[in-house]
């Protein structure tokens, strides 16, 4: 918190921290805070029951729905610039999701996240603009293969974020777990982030490799991005 504080004072120009955040009516959300203590100390945050289950619910209705209706494409790698569907890379599938036509169960995504970044932007002054979110649905045997959330030609990807969409919990044997890889002074660390059901995973999309291990069991997600301008 304290290191938070220091940034946003060099970066806002207008006194101490505590000054500014009485300025703009500041109330501090403890649950957004943690997230917040998570990336500056190591760059990612896992948030169990960031979603209730009821909208856990809503949220996998949708996507199973639409799923079925067959409205998922081939997941592709590159951006939409130079996309290319290359399955030994990454077996998923995919729909883009449109704010302004969400629906319910979007509706309810869509108004957390916003308050979320809302926070950010308003305490860290992160220049978060523009988001970017779709439904993956991971078949028996996929996978997606060791890589950054961030382009050659397009760095604006800041904060990338993954919720899971699963009904029952989700045992080891099922796979599918987010591999975050860090560097621990030189030495490389692999952190297992299981999809359990509402959970919401948040890191830098520009420093931190990963990668989802192979399905044995079906796994449903919302994955995106915070950009900036």
């Amino acid at each position: 918190m304290r290191q938070r504080k220091y940034i946003c004072e060099i970066f806002s120009g207008m006194g101490t921290t505590d000054e500014l955040f009485e300025q703009i009516g500041f109330e501090e959300n403890p649950l957004y805070e943690q997230i917040i203590a998570d990336l500056l100390e190591r760059k990612y945050s896992v948030i169990d029951g960031f979603f209730a289950s009821e909208e856990v619910d809503l949220l996998r209705d949708s996507i199973m729905e639409k799923y079925q209706d067959h409205e998922f494409k081939k997941a592709a790698i590159g951006n939409k610039t130079n996309e290319v569907i290359e399955k030994s890379i990454r077996g998923d599938f995919i729909l883009w999701l449109d704010e302004e036509k969400a629906g319910e169960a979007e509706k309810i995504y869509f108004d957390k996240i916003n308050s979320l970044v809302s926070y950010l932007n308003r305490t860290c002054f992160m220049g978060i603009l523009n988001k970017e979110f779709h439904y993956a649905v991971y078949p028996e045997g996929t996978f997606y293969k060791r890589h950054l959330d961030t382009f050659q030609n397009d760095g604006r990807r800041k904060l990338s974020m993954v919720c899971y969409l699963n009904k029952e919990n989700w045992p080891p044997e099922n796979g599918g777990e987010l591999a975050i890889y860090l560097d621990k002074n030189g030495v490389e660390e692999e952190v297992a982030i299981y999809p359990l059901a509402g959970r919401i995973v948040i890191f830098e999309s520009q420093e931190l490799e990963h990668e989802v291990k192979t399905v044995k069991v079906p796994r449903y997600s919302i994955t995106g991005w915070l950009k900036t301008r």
